[in-house]
């Protein structure tokens, strides 16, 4: 479960609830610029919201871009039906595109999709289905296939507790367990504010866990446990693709992901110090990267 490094939303940044041909979205957008290729659009990962973006948001916007970040449907301030139907991959898949089609409405290829972890799945599902929208993908700790056997055990332990156990009862568990993601690496308070910041986030992470549709869960997280290798597919299209990670990574191994990025033939980026959320962990770093990739296309 990644950790925001903050909640405040940046100066600038508007939280609203967008609205596309496949419903309507939680979003945090800073605002367009205008140009195009300057749109980019961020899907977070299997429990996340778009606030895992939320140290990204100002070092991209200064750069020249417009970041959207998104809670998918079922996720968090999204919401959606009980039904796990409505979470297939392709389903969601559509979902991206609904929402690059308000983005850009009159442009096709301009839009630089960058999904994290269980986002890079669905990113890749909507770039299969159709890349024409798209200038770019960034794969952002999120491998070829299925997750690593034991991120396959710790989903199936978390499905199976789905199947008799409360939203909230799981939560208590967890917290005892200590299986949330430890400190984000650039916290923005001073020490005075250290113990009150622990306290918000908490807070907010148990109210993020509580939104998450159950039946949205439970379909992603099953995609989790038996995506297939796409990689040539992805490959095939010719669309330029960053691979990104942390120099550690529980959910992909890192050599993993090294060799994705090979049969991509991708620009990749190791963000030093980071384990599977460097757009939490090192932002400020991880936002660098990006500017620098997505800024090389259009110089090319």
């Amino acid at each position: 479960m990644s950790k925001p490094p903050f909640l405040a939303l940046p100066a600038g940044v508007r939280a609203y609830r967008m609205a596309t041909a496949r419903g309507e979205f939680a979003v945090h957008d800073t605002g367009g610029t205008g140009r195009t290729g300057r749109t980019v659009l961020l899907l977070p990962g299997f429990t996340g919201s778009k606030e895992d973006f939320i140290g990204l948001l100002e070092p991209l916007a200064q750069a020249g871009f417009r970041a959207v970040a998104v809670d998918g449907r079922g996720q968090f301030e999204t919401g959606g039906p009980p039904e796990e139907a409505a979470y297939a991959q392709a389903e969601l898949a559509r979902d991206v595109h609904a929402i690059a089609t308000v983005l850009e409405p009159e442009q096709s290829g301009t839009v630089h999709l960058l999904g994290h972890s269980l986002g890079g799945l669905v990113a890749r599902a909507a770039v299969l289905l159709d890349a024409a929208p798209f200038a770019s993908l960034t794969l952002m700790s999120s491998g070829p296939a299925a997750v690593s056997p034991s991120q396959q055990k710790r989903v199936r332990l978390l499905l199976n507790a789905m199947e008799t156990m409360s939203m909230a009862a799981i939560w208590e568990v967890m917290q005892e367990l200590d299986q949330s993601v430890g400190s984000a690496g650039e916290a923005p308070y001073s020490p005075l504010e250290v113990e009150e910041a622990s306290t918000a986030t908490e807070e907010f992470l148990r109210r993020r866990w509580l939104a998450n549709v159950p039946e949205q869960l439970a379909a992603t997280g099953a995609q989790l446990l038996g995506e297939p290798d796409r990689v040539g597919e992805l490959a095939s299209l010719g669309l330029p693709f960053h691979v990104v990670s942390g120099t550690e990574d529980d959910a992909w191994p890192v050599p993993l992901l090294d060799g994705m990025a090979q049969r991509l033939g991708a620009h990749r980026t190791v963000v030093t110090d980071t384990g599977h959320s460097p757009n939490a962990e090192r932002p400020a770093q991880t936002a660098r990267a990006l500017v620098d990739f997505w800024l090389s296309l259009s110089a090319g």
